[in-house]
């Protein structure tokens, strides 16, 4: 076994070397270094780190992969956060965040609850028509096993790793639903999701329901807006929509509500960004329909229409998601995820935690279209 000693001079000695290579030096003696207090202090916080990689790599019973090794350390320093929307992603693990949010990928087609109340991932909802959808998976099942390993809401980007897998293959869940627990094999396939949807209702009243804001919803917004023939009103349904990207929100609020705020946000050290809006808008009363489900972009979404004057919601209290993610990719192809600043609505409600509670509150999902609908008829009388 690794001595003390030997671990501690081990350190020492890569605090040197990577000073030397890193940082100004302060002076040379000889072949000793002496380094800034500065520089000191920041790397010893990490000697426990390095001898304790040493200590591993000698007694481990295999031998260790160091790219592992190096990994579970980043992924350690993102978990002690205590965040759980920020991450460190391997390279794979990367490639597959990407893939959620540019409307297609390969899985079985689900929506997973990014944050649960007790330690099962909790599946949101089956993708339309998905192979989930037809295995008889349901909103509201818990997973607790993929593939026969164990997996839990700490680890629910792993989960969805392994969840998702090469086309034509079948993966095998374990589902918890009520007291019941099953397995499932769900086949993966090409999973190309529309993300909005739309209908003309009675008096002339449009509808889109859009279901995230991925990197083609917008376009598709465009598109049924363009199908919605001089409507009177228009009803937006983003009930169980978890969020996505804030540029594609941006974009769709800024066709719906005329000159104003959207969202601004504030970072760490106090200083506050702005997203506006020009003055184009549809002119017509807007209902947005909202659970507790609604989440991040679909809040700013809600947010900005309420505080702006340019409609109405109706449902119950959103999800409560007021925090904002930097997501970036390193040169070897790996990445992360970051929360990077807490937005706030035009009115300056920070609503993280909290959510937004409707302008008419209607909890019975079944009569939330029609309460929008009479209050659309309201307003055009």
């Amino acid at each position: 076994m690794l001595s003390k000693k030997r671990a501690f001079l081990y350190g020492v000695l890569l605090v040197m070397i990577t000073a030397l290579v890193t940082f100004n030096v302060d002076i040379v003696l000889g072949d000793k270094v002496v380094i800034s207090k500065e520089t000191y202090d920041t790397y010893k916080k990490y000697n426990k780190l390095l001898g304790l990689e040493e200590l591993v790599k000698d007694d481990f019973y295999q031998k260790v992969d160091d790219t592992k090794i190096v990994d579970g350390a980043i992924k350690g320093m993102f978990y002690g956060l205590d965040d759980p929307y920020s991450q460190y992603y391997t390279q794979e693990e990367f490639k597959k965040l990407k893939e959620q949010t540019s409307g297609s990928f390969v899985g079985i087609g689900v929506y997973i609850n990014p944050i649960s109340d007790d330690e099962y991932i909790t599946i949101k909802s089956p993708v339309k028509g998905s192979p989930a959808e037809k295995a008889g998976i349901l909103s509201g099942d818990k997973i607790l096993k993929v593939d026969g390993k164990v997996v839990t809401s700490e680890n629910s980007d792993e989960a969805i790793s392994m969840i998702k897998g090469k086309e034509g293959t079948t993966v095998e869940l374990t589902i918890k639903r009520n007291d019941k627990v099953f397995d499932v094999n769900v086949k993966r396939e090409k999973i190309v999701t529309d993300t909005v949807e739309y209908k003309t209702l009675e008096d002339s009243i449009g509808y889109i329901k859009i279901s995230s804001f991925a990197e083609n919803t917008y376009d598709e917004f465009k598109l049924a807006l363009d199908g919605l023939k001089d409507i009177k009103g228009l009803i937006i349904d983003v009930r169980d929509n978890p969020g996505g990207l804030l540029n594609v929100c941006k974009d769709i609020v800024d066709d719906l509500i005329g000159e104003g705020t959207i969202v601004y946000t504030k970072n760490n050290k106090g200083e506050t960004e702005y997203l506006k809006s020009d003055k184009d808008k549809i002119d017509v009363p807007i209902v947005v329909l909202t659970n507790e489900s609604s989440a991040s972009a679909s809040e700013i979404l809600t947010g900005a229409i309420i505080d702006n004057n340019a409609g109405i919601s109706v449902g119950t209290t959103t999800f409560g998601k007021g925090l904002v993610q930097t997501v970036r990719e390193l040169k070897d192809g790996t990445g992360y995820k970051l929360t990077t600043a807490q937005y706030y609505t035009p009115s300056g409600n920070y609503i993280n935690e909290k959510g937004i509670k409707p302008t008419i509150e209607e909890s019975n999902e079944e009569k939330q279209l029609q309460v929008a609908i009479d209050w659309i008829k309201e307003q055009n009388k």
